[in-house]
Parts: structure tokens; sequence; C-alpha cells
């Protein structure tokens, strides 16, 4: 049996920030097995995933765990970006509407 998902100390913040500026998000953290913690979608950048990592713990805290790491090179073609603040969630926007 699978324990409960930990959810990132910040997910709510980041999660609150996407809103705002219109994004659609949907909360894939309870998925487990490495699935990035959200689904996000905004008309000028379309569906974006999106892996939180708590930027208050050390270094070696937010490391990718390795199922992670696996779902990530899996899925490598699709747009995938990794916050910790609130300046990242900026910089993703900026970046995902470049693509």
């Amino acid at each position: 049996m699978r324990r409960a998902a930990r959810v990132d100390a910040n997910q709510s913040s980041i999660v609150q920030l996407l809103r705002s500026i219109g994004c659609l998000v949907q909360d894939l953290s309870a998925v487990g097995q490495g699935v990035p913690d959200l689904l996000v979608f905004h008309p000028r950048t379309g569906l974006i995933l999106v892996e939180i990592k708590d930027g208050s713990l050390p270094p070696s805290r937010q490391a990718l765990t390795l199922a992670e790491a696996a779902w990530h090179w899996q899925w490598s073609s699709a747009p995938l970006y990794i916050v910790a603040t609130d300046d990242d969630v900026l910089a993703m926007m900026r970046d995902a509407e470049k693509r």
C-alpha cells in the first residue's frame, strides 16, 4: 500500500501564484511514481508539467528522487519545469511562452 504523498511546503503559494496569473492548475502530487506535482495550462503556453521543490531545504533535499528522475527522462520531450520560488514560476512562464 502506498503512503500518502508528501506535498512541498511551498506548493500552495506556487499554485496560488499560477492561478493569479490566469493558469488552470491540476494537482498531481498524489499520483506518485515520479509524476510531476502539477499540470498547468495557460492559453499562451499550453500545457506545462511542474515539479515543485522546497527552496528552503538544503540542495541535497531538493534533488529529484530516483522515480522523478526516471519519469523526467522518459518524458523529456514534454514541457517540464522544476520550480522552488515565485521567481522560478515567473521565469518558467516566460520561457514557456517562447516554446
